[in-house]
């Protein structure tokens, strides 16, 4: 009895073995589909984002130079970083987690121009600070607020895909809504109280934030570089 046994035990061993094997094969060659298919709509959202933003910059600063704002002066500019943010993300897809570190570390470094442009207009403001058109800043502030939850919308699907890349378009969204909220507050306050002072310190609380985000997408740019490939 223990002598057929043993006979018996390789077979099995053998065929439990080779359908064990035959299973990983169809998880492995399902995986790569999945995160093609990821990879494809998560380009497809941030183009559309970056399109969204690049408008929008043309109607902000227009808007921001004809009533004299700040704050929308700074915003206008967000815009316009945060179209090269997505346009920079849909080139770097599928790139390998150093790769997308570096453009992480670049993203960094562009979520800083906002507040350099500001400093020279802050300046000048601070040496006449004349109140803008309290109606047209709060309907450009909501009209940018529109898009940017929009772009926020768009992105929740894909906020754990994509590493530091996404999570630098993440916190631009979630930084301009905030900071839309600000500027349709200052044209309240405004209103009421006809000063420049509103616009200008919402012009540099959005700079404080775009330097707060500046440094996590780095810190989480230089934890993705440092970390072992695997």
């Amino acid at each position: 009895m223990r002598i057929k046994f043993s006979m018996r035990n390789p077979r099995t061993a053998k065929t439990t073995a080779l359908m064990k094997s035959s299973e990983p094969q169809q998880t492995s060659t399902a995986q790569p589909s999945i995160s093609m298919y990821s990879d494809m709509g998560l380009r497809r959202v941030v183009i559309i984002i970056a399109l969204a933003n690049l408008a929008y910059f043309f109607v902000e600063f227009a808007m921001a130079r004809r009533i004299g704002s700040v704050s929308l002066f700074a915003d206008s500019i967000d815009f316009l970083e945060d179209a090269s943010v997505n346009l920079l993300i849909a080139l770097a897809i599928g790139w390998s987690p150093r790769s997308r570190a570096r453009v992480g570390m670049l993203l960094a470094a562009i979520l800083l121009a906002p507040v350099l442009a500001l400093l020279w207009t802050a300046w000048q403001k601070f040496n006449v600070p004349t109140p803008p058109e309290p109606w047209l800043l709060s309907l450009t502030g909501l009209g940018a607020m529109v898009v940017n939850f929009g772009c926020a919308l768009l992105l929740a699907r894909f906020r754990h895909h994509g590493g530091t890349l996404t999570r630098a378009a993440f916190l631009s969204a979630r930084n301009d809504v905030l900071a839309n909220i600000g500027i349709i507050l200052a044209g309240v306050i405004t209103l009421q109280w006809s000063s420049g002072w509103p616009d200008l310190i919402v012009g540099l609380a959005i700079a404080a934030m775009n330097v707060d985000a500046a440094k996590a997408v780095w810190s989480a740019a230089r934890k993705e570089h440092l970390a072992p490939s695997a």
